[in-house]
């Protein structure tokens, strides 16, 4: 190691764990929990923090060893990719600890032949084995409304790791009462308190009940909001948000849990005289509204949806289809084989030899060189309504899948969606997308193209309908297809061709032999 760099880290004696690289063009992610706490020992690649990005939710490792001593944000913020998450007194130095004589070793664990420190060997991007570079000891700061203060700046080891909740004002302000609350009075709370969430399942429940799971007390390690948590909010008949009136404000009628609200605060006293009289009455109707920020996946569906609308001259067409012959092949191939297999996979099946057959349609529009690009993989996509947003799976190298291996991946996907944690190289390179939004119990819909794909098929719900059979009027299973096209890649005739060769193989799934 060069005397500069042992001198710099001397002089520190910490090191700073950055938000690595996200790939796939991901600048940004939510901290979702903590794995450690400040005065905590971790060890090279120990799991530290939970973080939710557009993509995926990942428990990131740290690549230094040594003591916590600060944490730079809270869970619910959101973190940008190279700001600093945590910092780590290296193991064997303290954080303020002097600067030795002699040429002391910087780390503990370098090697007695001058060995690299310790460092981790995680697949994060800007960390690796390397010798590291030198770096200023000035102290990083971070501008924009993401920045958070550290948690704690003494580099001291604490006889107790608290966890420390995100302070921030309550909304909206009210006008003073006429009578400040005295300093130094404990009666009434002066802050919000914002518990930490443990996961995307537990803010959604909270959501679906129409209750901020960020103002929960929580009972978990750190005051982490559990789904215990959110299940006793509902059933105490929680508001949608348990937030605190300040100091020195007029008390204002507000959602909160239980009789203390916040754990560990002092109930604040509601007076309705006064209340009334110092706020307008339209106050506390809008208290009951819920804002959730556009952040995360939904930041990014919402700007590729927009993107979709604005951009791709679309059309639409329909086909009903009887499916009764589908569900009967259904039941022989799972008596013959004593398999399961799901209506979803055989259609997927029908799909891709329609894919195969009119290859204009896995194709996708490259603006930036004025070209259509037709794909010689077909890569089925499958959207998904997962607990953190609406999602695509793609199944790779579905044109080259026997049926069997075909539904084999539908299901590992289908399966996947229930928990909505995909890996990145799972959400990209698709060329069609197949959306099965039947089973939300809808006939049919006119879907957003997943760009920069050109086409996408949606399946509606099969239900009993009259339907003409040989001239007899009977009752059949019918669904309803919908198709929808970007105009720029082809014309009406091949996604018609398309459409008709999918509900034929529906109606008669034999007639698929010839194409196999």
């Amino acid at each position: 190691m060069s005397a500069d760099l042992s001198a710099g880290m001397r002089d520190t004696g910490t090191r700073e764990f950055i938000l690595p690289d996200l790939g796939e063009g991901l600048t940004e992610a939510e901290l979702i929990s903590w794995k450690v706490e400040i005065g905590d020992e971790v060890h090279v690649d120990q799991m530290v923090v939970e973080v939710e990005s557009a993509k995926s939710v990942v428990e990131l490792p740290c690549p230094y060893a040594g003591r916590i001593v600060s944490l730079h944000a809270n869970a619910g913020d959101t973190v940008s990719a190279g700001q600093a998450l945590l910092s780590v007194a290296e193991a064997g130095a303290g954080a303020d600890a002097p600067a030795s004589d002699g040429g002391e070793a910087v780390n503990a664990t370098a090697s007695a032949d001058g060995g690299h420190p310790e460092s981790s060997g995680a697949n994060l991007i800007g960390y690796g084995t390397s010798e590291p570079k030198t770096r200023s000891t000035k102290k990083r700061s971070f501008g924009g409304k993401h920045a958070a203060a550290p948690v704690a700046t003494s580099t001291a080891a604490p006889t107790v790791a608290p966890a420390v909740p995100t302070v921030i004002p309550a909304a909206p302000p009210q006008p003073p009462t006429e009578t400040p609350a005295p300093a130094g009075d404990s009666s009434t709370v002066a802050t919000d308190r914002v518990s930490p969430v443990s996961s995307p399942l537990v803010r959604k429940l909270a959501k679906d009940h129409g209750i901020s799971a960020k103002h929960l007390p929580g009972t978990g390690p750190g005051g982490v909001v559990t789904r215990s948590d959110v299940l006793a909010a509902i059933e105490s008949g929680a508001g949608a948000a348990a937030t605190r009136v300040p100091a020195g404000t007029s008390p204002v009628a507000q959602p909160h849990v239980g009789t203390e609200g916040t754990a560990g605060s002092a109930s604040v006293p509601v007076s309705g005289t006064a209340a009334s009289a110092s706020v307008p009455a339209s106050i506390p109707h809008a208290d009951r509204d819920t804002r959730t920020p556009i952040t995360g996946l939904r930041k990014v569906v919402s700007e590729r949806l927009t993107k979709s609308r604005q951009e791709i001259p679309e059309a639409t067409i329909w086909l009903d289809v009887d499916a009764t012959e589908l569900l009967g092949t259904k039941r022989s191939l799972e008596a013959r084989t004593g398999e399961r297999y799901s209506l979803l996979s055989l259609v997927a099946r029908f799909v891709v030899a329609g894919l195969k057959k009119y290859p204009i349609i896995n194709s996708s529009i490259d603006t930036t060189a004025g070209e259509i690009v037709t794909h010689g993989d077909i890569n089925l996509g499958l959207a998904a309504q997962t607990p953190r947003g609406l999602m695509v799976p793609v199944v790779h190298g579905a044109g080259e899948m026997s049926l069997r291996q075909l539904r084999d991946s539908v299901s590992e996907t289908v399966g996947k969606a229930a928990s909505g944690r995909f890996d990145p190289a799972e959400l990209s390179g698709g060329t069609f997308t197949l959306n099965n939004y039947g089973a939300f119990g809808v006939d049919g819909s006119a879907p957003i193209i997943n760009l920069p794909e050109v086409a996408m098929l949606g399946l509606g719900r099969i239900k009993d309908r009259p339907w003409v059979v040989d001239g007899e009027l009977t009752v059949r299973k019918v669904m309803y297809l919908s198709f929808v096209f970007d105009h720029r890649a082809c014309d009406g005739q091949e996604p018609s061709e398309f459409l008709t060769f999918v509900a034929d193989c529906i109606e008669n799934p034999i007639s698929l032999l010839p194409e196999l």
